[in-house]
């Protein structure tokens, strides 16, 4: 089994997971799971979770995941493309679950899916994130136009 990083993720003083509640319960290269209750910031105006907080629950295990097979080899991760699906509607007070798992890990890029569940083991949403894997050198896409369209920056 390889080294457990969840301790040291919850112990960030800030960032969307801790703003959102979410507790990372496991995080390894392999995989990566968290926890969360739902609470009024997490609703939309029905009173069902909204679906960026699945979106957002998803993308940040498989980034953890995906950034935690990359950083070994001096690289770093940034998302591509986020697909999720929201299969069960959830209300305030419900317990989720989420894990997500590799699909591919390649040099470039990484594919990682996730399910989270509810109290009873019922899928709610599932999705599948593709990552770029950047060399430590090479700059993030915005920062190559920042330096052309203002040298210096």
């Amino acid at each position: 089994m390889s080294q457990d990083f969840s301790a040291r993720l919850n112990e960030l003083p800030e960032g969307w997971l801790q703003a959102m509640g979410i507790t990372i319960t496991l995080a390894t290269p392999d995989e990566v799971r968290a926890e969360l209750t739902v609470g009024p910031m997490h609703l939309q105006g029905y009173g069902i979770v909204h679906g960026g907080v699945h979106c957002g629950l998803i993308e940040s295990l498989a980034s953890i995941g995906a950034a935690l097979f990359a950083m070994p080899r001096g690289q770093s991760v940034v998302g591509l493309e986020n697909n999720t699906s929201f299969v069960r509607a959830v209300r305030e007070g419900a317990r989720l679950r989420a894990v997500s798992t590799p699909i591919t890990r390649g040099r470039r890029t990484q594919v990682w899916e996730a399910r989270v569940l509810d109290d009873q083991d019922q899928i709610v949403a599932t999705g599948r994130v593709r990552l770029l894997c950047l060399e430590a050198e090479q700059p993030l896409a915005g920062e190559q136009v920042r330096g052309v369209l203002h040298p210096g920056s």
